[in-house]
């Protein structure tokens, strides 16, 4: 019984809100899509004040000289008079446009005053101008007034005093200009926004379908469905990569599981026989049937040996798959080893009456000499048992700048197409008859995979049904680092 501490609160498992990797996606894009609208909005909006109260500021600047233009033509050089009621009008148009003009003779005399001429109007005026402007972002400005000298023909006539709000001021136009802008902007923000966010999802719909179908396909494998695949023809390399990683997973390990399934049923095949033998004789020898003669008792021996065989092949195999196998590396003559293997067989060849020889010759090579000589007996044996009475075995040695090369090449039956992917598969054998005076327990080739690869070298087969077979070792002439046994 569990007694917990009141004054301890309990730690509470927190559960993060798991989404779908569409919804993940079509999030994330969409808030992507939404800070990249904003910046360059923001920045737009910035840019295009700045650059357009510049072109503001020049207008007026222009404006200013317009207005001393105007006012200095208004003078007579002649008469040394002024034309008060253009004047006038030239003060009253520059009002209206947010410029308060005083005009002076070379006396200093005022000639003409917008403020004596129109108080309310200059106030009205002014008032406006600077509520909008205080009321635009980012504008700090107040009313100016400058004085200009007049001239005319080179002569000075005057002077003008112009009152404006500085340093720029927008008119009702320049206002709605603006407002237009900006509302554009904004929409094309949000139509941007939106058209990012529809194309997230169809992005995101694009990369989720095939990975949800990744994920169907890999349940109904662990469920035990090794047929099923995913349809391939994604334009996207990577997904098409896991398409083709996932189907090859669904091969291999279909195959894997066939193989585990023959595997089950030769270990059963190859156990009952013997038993059934050594039962049948036991019993009836138990019960007096027949008499323990010395044949009857051979006869038992015999099948209990095959049994010891093949025990003794599957304690070889997971001795080779159950950790790293340890190299004691010499200097090893390949020749030598190959020679000295084909002698062993002499009298087996001798019966069946087939010929050998060792052809080449190659550099020594870093190597446990045991583990090698192991490798060379497999793959001669193999040669052996699969080559017709009177045919010829050819062991073949050459090298390049990295590596050392062995064949070991027949003349013998050959093996099939669709057998060649699995020879080097454990327990696997080609001969499906199970014959024993030829197939063995089908775990020498794949033992010879282990060593070699342990080596950091390869073996590869080449064979055709009636032809032979060729099995090529390349071992590397210079150590490499130990890789790990049993990965076939």
């Amino acid at each position: 019984m569990k007694i917990s501490d009141p004054k301890r609160p309990e730690r509470k498992r927190v559960e993060h809100a798991k989404y779908a990797l569409k919804t993940k996606l079509s999030l994330h894009i969409a808030f992507v899509a939404l800070l990249t609208v904003a910046v360059v909005a923001v920045l737009s909006h910035i840019l295009i004040n700045h650059h357009f109260g510049n072109y503001i500021a020049r207008q007026q600047q222009r404006r200013t000289e317009e207005i001393l233009t105007n006012v200095s033509r208004q003078y007579d050089a002649a008469t040394e008079s002024w034309n008060l009621e253009y004047l006038h009008a030239i003060g009253m148009y520059a009002l209206y446009d947010g410029y308060i003009v005083r005009a002076y003779d070379l006396r200093g005399e005022m000639l003409w005053d917008a403020e004596v001429c129109d108080m309310n109007a200059c106030t009205q005026m002014m008032g406006d101008i600077s509520r909008k402007m205080r009321g635009y972002p980012h504008t700090e400005g107040s009313f100016t007034t400058k004085s200009f000298l007049l001239q005319r023909e080179g002569r000075e006539i005057g002077t003008v005093r112009i009152s404006w709000f500085a340093p720029y001021f927008f008119s009702e136009n320049d206002f709605l200009f603006l407002d237009a802008l900006n509302t554009a902007l904004v929409g094309s923000g949000v139509f941007s926004l939106a058209l990012a966010v529809a194309a997230g999802f169809f992005l995101a719909r694009r990369l989720s379908d095939p990975l949800r179908k990744t994920v169907d396909v890999t349940k109904r494998m662990s469920g035990g469905d090794y047929a099923v695949r995913l349809s391939e023809g994604s334009n996207i390399r990577e997904l098409d990569e896991l398409t083709l990683s996932v189907n090859h997973l669904a091969r291999s390990i279909g195959a894997q599981e066939s193989l585990r399934k023959q595997l089950t049923a030769d270990v059963a095949h190859e156990l009952r026989t013997p038993l059934t033998i050594v039962g049948t004789h036991i019993e009836a020898m138990m019960e007096g049937l027949w008499k323990p003669t010395r044949e009857r008792l051979s006869s038992c021996y015999e099948e209990i040996e095959r049994i010891g065989r093949l025990v003794f092949d599957m304690e070889k195999l997971a001795k080779v798959e159950s950790e790293n196998l340890k190299l004691d590396r010499t200097q090893v003559s390949l020749r030598e080893l190959a020679e000295k293997t084909l002698r062993n067989f002499e009298t087996e060849m001798s019966a069946r009456g087939l010929r050998a020889s060792v052809e080449g010759d190659c550099s020594e090579v870093s190597a446990d000499r045991d583990r090698i000589s192991q490798v060379l007996v497999n793959l001669v044996s193999n040669a052996v048992k699969y080559t017709q009475p009177g045919g010829t075995i050819r062991l073949a040695l050459s090298e390049t700048d990295e590596t050392v090369r062995l064949d070991v090449e027949d003349d013998g039956i050959g093996i099939s197409e669709e057998d060649l992917p699995f020879v080097f598969e454990r327990f696997y054998r080609a001969d499906k008859s199970r014959n024993r005076t030829t197939g063995g327990s089908g775990i020498g080739l794949a033992v010879v995979q282990s060593i070699v690869a342990t080596h950091g070298g390869a073996v590869t087969v080449q064979s055709s049904p009636g032809e032979g077979s060729r099995f090529r070792v390349e071992l590397p002439k210079r150590d490499a680092p130990q890789e790990r046994a049993g990965c076939f």
